[in-house]
């Protein structure tokens, strides 16, 4: 089932349900998207206008590359569900047993990596798009500046719901080594992107 292809309405109401999936990854991606679509919005408001004729190429150049983060964190809403899915089985395998309960282990690790795969992506793709988005800012058209800060704002709040997805899959896993290094990854990102997200927001907040 492609969530993508729900309506907002639809989706949102099976986000609020029981259903696994879709859950935190892939609002996250989802938000994110948003995210990058809003950065878009700013290029298309500024390309064509005279005015901004002398960044004109910047500007196209990082439209392009703000579609395809924003259409990689769209398919990421479907990939966190197929990649959360076999965890959410794990948790139901018995554990009556010694042999279920050392194959409930090794499933659960293996499914766990997996589950921590797409969240991280999310989140690599939110700091692109922040990149990007603070570009837009800078030099997009004033008009339209005011989207800039809101794409900003969407892509910090996935890339925090993101972080949280990859830190509960790691609270759990047998592999702390592997673990410390995902947690690691995924906090490097807050500790340089959040900030950068602020300062964009700040910096859009000071034209009014």
């Amino acid at each position: 089932m492609d969530f993508t292809q729900k309506s907002c309405a639809e989706f949102v109401e099976v986000l609020s349900s029981k259903a696994p999936v879709p859950g935190g990854g892939g609002a996250a991606a989802l938000v994110g998207a948003v995210g990058a679509a809003l950065g878009n919005m700013v290029g298309s408001l500024t390309v064509g206008k005279k005015k901004y004729a002398g960044v004109e190429p910047e500007i196209k150049e990082l439209m392009a590359r703000c579609t395809e983060v924003q259409n990689a964190l769209l398919a990421l809403v479907e990939r966190d569900a197929e990649a959360f899915e076999p965890l959410s089985r794990a948790y139901g395998l018995p554990k009556e047993t010694e042999e279920q309960r050392e194959y409930k282990a090794k499933v659960l690790e293996e499914a766990s990596v997996v589950a921590c795969s797409v969240p991280m992506e999310i989140m690599e793709r939110c700091c692109e798009a922040l990149e990007i988005t603070k570009v837009f800012a800078e030099k997009g058209s004033r008009l339209a500046v005011s989207d800039a800060g809101c794409s900003a704002a969407c892509c910090k709040a996935a890339l925090m719901s993101a972080s949280l997805n990859v830190f509960i899959n790691t609270k759990g896993m047998l592999d702390r080594v592997k673990a410390s290094e995902l947690n690691a990854r995924a906090e490097a990102m807050l500790d340089k992107y959040c900030p950068m997200a602020d300062e964009i927001f700040a910096a859009v907040r000071a034209n009014f």
